[in-house]
């Protein structure tokens, strides 16, 4: 068994989303494994450079974790041969411009999603990068996500008969920020200049939810809107919240089945987890969170009759059975990142490009456009 050196550039892997998820728990967990085992037996083993324009930030990150590169150079960085693929987790509104660099370098590129926070640079980029011939990718995590999983299994085992409609629910009180209490998130999400706004950021993520799990979106109807509209920064500075905090979106499947998904920054949680994905079928239901995944099938489901005179007599959670977990689950994001490095190193198979990423930010698009325009909208073909 041969090792396989693969230098990655990670540029944004401050914040916390590219800290968390993609430098901790993805990359450095691979590198703790000893890198990742390819179809011939060779290991591949990841060399990381991060880069940042804060020098004492990246600094203080290289020291803690032991990485032995790091750069505020990201031209110099670029310009290294033995470097085969970049990484942004940084602000949306530069990504469509680093990504296009690295492509110019020669770069297989992975990034977070929106890839931009227009259609036209999205598109654009993914043809570009289609032309260019190199390897590209766009994070897709809830795909990889334990409760998804098994709907996906109870999906393909034909669990649900016809599927009719798909319902979900996703968010949490984010802190306004007084009262002593940080927001949980940053506050550029609440800022229409620094590209915030709840539908860019959720529809992107439900397109390939629903495209892959349920159906291709054929149409969207998206009404936003903005319920806190002042809040508390880092620094603890009101300012004024003017981007979308919450929004309500019904789509149109291929195949008649029909989706409603909220998305809230401003909603107390009483349900399973933070997200839930409920999937009522001809034969069977069933309700994913990120982890668990409980379903119903037709022989077990309780026949209620309305009377709002008598108390309810069925304990309607009852009747529901757990999916076990028969598989080990790891991190969602280090799971689709071992897929990326096999594709770049084997040419393993991968369906996450950033066409689908282009798609993404289409329905975010069409869904703020909805929201204005106050009415259904058809989602076209983008020609990629």
């Amino acid at each position: 068994m041969a090792e396989r050196r693969l230098g990655l550039i990670m540029h944004g892997v401050t914040g916390r989303m590219g800290y968390n998820q993609h430098l901790v728990r993805s990359i450095l967990a691979i590198r703790e494994q000893g890198g990742v085992v390819l179809s011939n037996g060779d290991r591949l083993v990841v060399d990381p450079i991060i880069v940042g324009r804060d020098r004492d930030k990246i600094q203080r990150l290289a020291e803690k974790h032991h990485i032995k590169r790091w750069s505020t150079n990201l031209d110099e960085v670029l310009s290294n041969t033995e470097d085969e693929v970049f990484f942004d987790a940084g602000t949306t509104q530069m990504r469509a411009e680093l990504l296009s660099r690295a492509i110019d370098a020669g770069k297989h590129v992975y990034c977070e999603k929106p890839v931009s926070d227009d259609l036209e640079s999205a598109v654009a980029l993914a043809k570009k990068a289609k032309a260019s011939g190199v390897k590209h990718g766009v994070v897709q995590d809830k795909l990889f996500l334990p409760g998804l999983l098994k709907l996906k299994m109870l999906k393909d085992a034909g669990f649900f008969g016809r599927i009719l409609s798909v319902r979900g629910e996703f968010g949490y009180w984010v802190f306004e920020g007084d009262w002593g209490q940080p927001a949980q998130r940053p506050s550029w999400n609440y800022r229409k200049a620094d590209g915030g706004g709840i539908i860019l950021d959720m529809l992107c993520h439900w397109r390939y939810v629903l495209d892959n799990l349920f159906g291709e979106v054929e149409a969207v109807s998206c009404l936003g809107a903005t319920h806190i509209p002042s809040r508390v920064d880092e620094r603890g500075n009101t300012y004024e919240a003017d981007a979308d905090d919450a929004a309500y979106a019904t789509f149109q499947l291929a195949g008649g089945v029909v989706a409603h998904i909220n998305s809230s920054w401003d909603v107390r949680v009483r349900r399973d987890d933070l997200v839930t994905f409920q999937v009522d079928g001809t034969h069977g239901s069933a309700v994913a969170g990120l982890h668990k995944c409980f379903s119903q099938h037709r022989v077990n489901t309780p026949k209620p009759v309305w009377n709002p005179d008598q108390p309810q007599t069925i304990d309607f959670f009852q009747n529901w059975e757990e999916v076990p977990d028969n598989w080990p689950a790891q991190n969602g994001f280090k799971a689709q990142w071992e897929m990326f490095l096999k594709h770049v190193a084997e040419d393993a198979p991968w369906t996450y490009g950033l066409e689908a990423g282009a798609k993404g930010v289409q329905l975010a698009m069409l869904g703020l456009q909805s929201w204005k325009e106050r009415r259904w909208l058809d989602v076209p073909a983008l020609g990629i």
